[in-house]
């Protein structure tokens, strides 16, 4: 065998060995299922690519109703000119949320009597877990104190920038010229004002929506610079009458994005869960995010997935080509971030991928979220992932002293897996036990003995 060829096998071998030995806690394994969006009824999703003080903006439209009755307003730093505004493309968003969305992924026992070696477990563990072509039209409306500031249309949007002095005549202004304000956006309005923000206004014009032959709406994405790196969602809760959940997707050339006026944390993770989850990942997720959401008492930010977007392991999707990541809004890639240049990352060897993605989840209402979200981008790119483990017992033959201490072993493990999605989901164990195939009559005192009559239902 020629040298090449010998080095690839030998290295195949290896990952072999690393991804199915029974002490595997790398990031390798079978991918299974994905928690994404489409798990909620109506969750809002926003991208944010940012590097220094420019930032571009992408939002998904989950709007349900007449497009005719369609109207967005949102706060901007900064008046908009019409090449600071596209129509981006749909799939991006959904590339995004099926690449970051959390994981359900699955091990194999190997052979416990099967030869170890050693050497390779000790590398194993050391591996680390996881602006206008057009001049500006202004038209003042000294009674209301509303200027437009700029009016174009862009694909099958019609838009205009708005200041305003106060937030009654803001009001009356945009129901007087036909957009669909809900009622209490006077006093949501008002910090905005003080704040001297300007408003991006949409709606959508009719005629263009027809002639791009969409049945929806597509994503805007704005392009502007500010000090301030923030998302407003006070206006998102007019009216609401029930919690709303909205995925950040974070792009950086740093590491990983938090809040600074909420806490951000990580989904609970890494957890060995029964084997019959396989079958209702969505439900499980679902009812172990509002579990963990009501324990951090409904004002936390949580990070589903933080990682360098040249990788995933395990992966649920593809990292995004190079092409996708600039439609994303990802505006450095021709040329390293100004950071590089500056302390203290000057001299620093720049990474692979100077983009890293954050998806940050977070379920909010008017009382527990009185704030709009502020970030910070930070310069830790330790990966993260909301990644949840299937750990199928080895059924073949066993007859080593090895194999029968492994066989012993597993009614305490399957037990501890009961236990666990106990706690993460709320669920009662007698029903998870069930659900587990472990139907019988048995106290806690006889547990042990009843696992071990399950594993010889099981044939082990």
């Amino acid at each position: 065998m020629k040298p090449l060829k010998f080095l690839i096998s030998l290295l195949l071998i290896f990952v072999v060995v690393f991804c199915f030995a029974p002490t595997a806690w790398a990031f390798c394994g079978f991918y299974v299922a994905k928690a994404d969006t489409k798990l909620y009824n109506k969750a809002s999703q926003v991208v944010i690519a940012r590097s220094g003080d420019s930032t571009v903006l992408t939002m998904a439209n989950d709007y349900q109703g007449d497009v005719k009755d369609f109207a967005v307003v949102v706060p901007v730093p900064t008046v908009l000119q019409k090449e600071q505004v596209r129509v981006a493309n749909p799939n991006i968003i959904e590339r995004l949320d099926t690449f970051s969305a959390p994981r359900l992924v699955e091990y194999f026992d190997s052979d416990p009597c099967a030869p170890t070696y050693p050497a390779a477990e000790a590398q194993l563990q050391a591996v680390p877990s996881a602006a206008s072509n057009q001049a500006r039209a202004r038209r003042g409306s000294n009674n209301l104190g509303v200027t437009v500031e700029a009016r174009f249309n862009v694909g099958e949007y019609d838009i205009v920038i708005l200041s305003a002095k106060e937030s009654g005549g803001l009001e009356t202004w945009l129901v007087r010229n036909g957009y669909k304000i809900p009622r209490g956006a006077k006093q949501l309005l008002k910090p905005y004002i003080r704040q001297n923000m300007k408003f991006f206004v949409a709606k959508v014009n009719l005629d263009k929506f027809e002639e791009t032959g969409y049945q929806y709406l597509r994503p805007l994405q704005i392009s502007y610079k500010s000090s301030r790196f923030m998302l407003p969602i006070r206006l998102g809760m007019i009216n609401s009458t029930s919690e709303q959940d909205l995925i950040v997707y974070i792009l950086s050339p740093q590491g990983q994005a938090e809040l600074t006026n909420y806490r951000t944390v990580k989904i609970p993770s890494d957890a060995n869960i029964p084997l019959f989850v396989k079958n209702e990942f969505g439900g499980f997720y679902k009812s172990m995010f509002k579990t963990a959401y009501i324990r951090e008492d409904r004002k936390v930010a949580f990070m589903e997935y933080a990682w360098d977007m040249s990788s995933c392991d395990p992966c649920s999707a593809d990292p995004l080509n190079r092409e996708e990541l600039k439609q994303a809004g990802v505006f450095w890639l021709d040329s390293p971030p100004d950071i590089y240049q500056s302390a203290p990352f000057r001299g620093s060897i720049i990474p692979s991928s100077n983009v890293f993605i954050t998806r940050l989840h977070v379920r909010y209402t008017r009382d527990k979220f009185p704030e709009d979200l502020m970030f910070q981008q930070t310069s830790n790119r330790e990966n993260f992932q909301g990644r949840y483990i299937l750990q199928h017992p080895f059924t073949g033959e066993a007859k080593c002293q090895a194999g029968r201490e492994y066989k012993r072993s597993l009614a305490k493990r399957f037990e501890q897996e009961a236990q666990t999605l106990a706690k993460l989901t709320d669920w009662k164990i007698q029903d998870i036990r069930r659900r587990m195939k472990l139907e019988g009559q048995v106290s806690t005192s006889s547990i042990n003995s009843w696992w071990q009559m399950v594993l010889s239902w099981l044939g082990l």
